[in-house]
C-alpha cells in the first residue's frame, strides 16, 4: 500500500472493530445536519498556479474547524507541498520554504468514518500512526484511494473536503520530478512548489 510522509510517515494504523466504531460515532451524530451544514470554500494560492476547496462541515465539522483555524491564522503561508506521489496524492501545508517544520499544536478527532471517501479530487486530513494526530497537513487524492478509507479493521484518512476549481493545478502538482529536497529522502518536488496563502471565498459557489 502507498504511503504518504507526515513528518516521518504517513501510515495506517490498525485498531479493533469496537474502537472503530467508537470513532464514527461523532461524525455519524454531525451528518444529519448535512444538507443545512455550512459549505464554506477557501482558495489556495501556489507557485503553480490556484485552486478552490469546498469544504464539508456537515460531515467532517471537527477537521473542517480546526482546518480554518489554521487557514484563518495565516498558518498555510509560505509553506510547501512536500510530498508529491504521481496517481496517488499531494501533500503539504506543515513545512516552510526552508524545509522546517512548522509548529502545530492543535490536533483534530479523526472523522474518517463520515462517509466521504477518498475519491479523485477529494482533500483529507493527513496525519501520523497515532488516528488523532492530525493537525495542518492535507492532503490532495490524484486518484480513487480506497486504501486510505476506513474498515472495521482500521482506522482510515478523514476526507473533508472536495476540488471545486483547478484540478489541473492539482494534476500538473501531482506530475512534477521529485527525488531528495531537505529531510525527504524521495517524493519532494526537485523545484519547491510553494503554497502562497490559503485565504477564504468571500461568496462561495
Amino acid at each position: 500500500m502507498k504511503r504518504l510522509l507526515l513528518c516521518i510517515f504517513f501510515t495506517a494504523a490498525t485498531v479493533g472493530g469496537l474502537e472503530f466504531a467508537t470513532a464514527a460515532a461523532a461524525p455519524a451524530a454531525a451528518a444529519a445536519g448535512d444538507a443545512a451544514g455550512s459549505r464554506p470554500e477557501v482558495e489556495v494560492e501556489t507557485s503553480m498556479g490556484n485552486f478552490t476547496i469546498k469544504l464539508n462541515s456537515g460531515r467532517a465539522p471537527l477537521t473542517v474547524a480546526n482546518f480554518l483555524k489554521y487557514v484563518d491564522s495565516g498558518q498555510y503561508t509560505n509553506t510547501l507541498f512536500h510530498r508529491v506521489v504521481a496517481n496517488f496524492v499531494i501533500q503539504g501545508g506543515g513545512y516552510d520554504t526552508n524545509y522546517k517544520l512548522k509548529p502545530a499544536p492543535i490536533k483534530t478527532f479523526n472523522e474518517s468514518g463520515n462517509g466521504l471517501t477518498n475519491q479523485r479530487g477529494t482533500v483529507g486530513l493527513a496525519r501520523a500512526v497515532d488516528p488523532h494526530s492530525g493537525d495542518c497537513q492535507f492532503y490532495v487524492n490524484l486518484y480513487d484511494n480506497s486504501e486510505l478509507d476506513p474498515s472495521e479493521a482500521r482506522w482510515g484518512y478523514a476526507v473533508f473536503g472536495r476540488i471545486v476549481s483547478g484540478m489541473d493545478v492539482v494534476d500538473a502538482i501531482g506530475n512534477v520530478a521529485t527525488g531528495a529536497r531537505g529531510p525527504f529522502k524521495q517524493d519532494a518536488p526537485i523545484r519547491p512548489v510553494i503554497i502562497k496563502r490559503i485565504v477564504r471565498v468571500t461568496n462561495p459557489s
